[in-house]
């Protein structure tokens, strides 16, 4: 069985809103149907995240030699997510279904088969015989990967279908980058509160530093100018403003790109990675169980519980 040309091309209708720049959800739900000559076709789309684009195709028999052509108009439209697109079909009319009556003679010489071994006297079900794998087809005459017509109207449905699961993900979308943009506004004050508090904690790590090395070396001597210097360094190497900054230039790299939209979701999930390892740094740089410390610690930690709910919504862009 061949595909007709039109069918193997399948050239996907361009949504309607392609130039825009907004970010795309991969979870989504679309259905369409198309009704002609007796024949109605129903498409269903559904889709979730995932890593790739991963098309799972099932339809009826008779329509795998259009299967390739589905998939096709799928990549047309959609770069990620694990989509399953559900193909229906009924006919109708004096030339909708052909009896195979080799295959059903075989079932039912099964079934007499059956009845004189196990003495059984109930007659074999008609309705069931017909009901069995591979008795009813379509006719040869009407071949399904060979009409043209049946392929110019699943074509049609199917761009319809791909164009409304299309606007349901870039709504989808529009709901993420809001729900985005809110947390990203949150660790940014979390951060402009942990910043002074970080300045305030130094003088205080550095004063402790070195009476924890008075206390270490008092048999020793030392000249109180090393010792302070030795307490001084610890103290930067506690200085937790370089984190502070990235973390802050994260964020800027973030908006930015959701402002740009497109497919970054990628790129996002990586951002995320980066700001997650600064905000643990910056919780194992916090000194002391001062009062400052104790909230920095509690600011920090924020921040992470705030990147962890930014994870879970990226995996859902495209």
């Amino acid at each position: 069985m061949t595909m007709p040309d039109s069918a193997a091309s399948m050239s996907p209708m361009k949504p309607s809103e392609a130039k825009s720049p907004g970010l795309k959800s991969m979870t989504g739900y679309a259905q369409a149907r198309r009704e002609e000559s007796g024949r109605v076709i129903r498409v269903t789309l559904r889709s979730v995240n995932h890593r790739f684009l991963d098309i799972h195709v099932k339809a009826p028999e008779g329509f795998e030699s259009l299967e390739n052509g589905i998939r096709q108009a799928v990549r047309a439209h959609l770069r990620r997510g694990h989509v399953d697109v559900i193909l229906h079909y009924d006919s109708s009319g004096p030339a909708a279904v052909a009896v195979k009556r080799e295959v059903a003679a075989a079932y039912l010489t099964a079934a007499q088969s059956l009845r004189k071994e196990f003495g059984l006297t109930a007659e074999p079900d008609l309705a069931g015989i017909l009901r069995l794998p591979g008795v009813v087809s379509p006719p040869e005459s009407l071949a399904i990967g060979e009409d043209d017509q049946l392929a110019t109207i699943l074509q049609s449905c199917l761009n319809e279908a791909l164009i409304k699961l299309d606007e349901m993900r870039k709504s989808e979308g529009r709901i993420l980058t809001e729900e985005l943009s809110n947390r990203l506004n949150n660790i940014r004050d979390l951060a402009t509160k942990i910043e002074p508090l970080a300045e305030r904690t130094r003088p205080a790590y550095a004063r402790r530093i070195e009476g924890r090395l008075k206390e270490l070396l008092a048999a020793v001597p030392i000249e109180p100018a090393r010792l302070a210097q030795e307490a001084a360094i610890a103290a930067e190497r506690s200085d937790t403003a370089e984190e502070i900054a990235r973390l802050r230039s994260h964020v800027q790299q973030f908006e930015s790109l959701l402002a740009t939209g497109g497919e970054i979701g990628k790129k996002l999930d990586f951002l995320l990675q980066e700001m997650q390892r600064e905000a643990n740094t910056l919780l194992s740089k916090t000194p002391g169980t001062e009062s400052e410390g104790l909230e920095i610690t509690r600011l920090a930690l924020e921040v992470k519980s705030e990147i962890e709910k930014l994870r879970e919504q990226v995996q859902n862009l495209e």
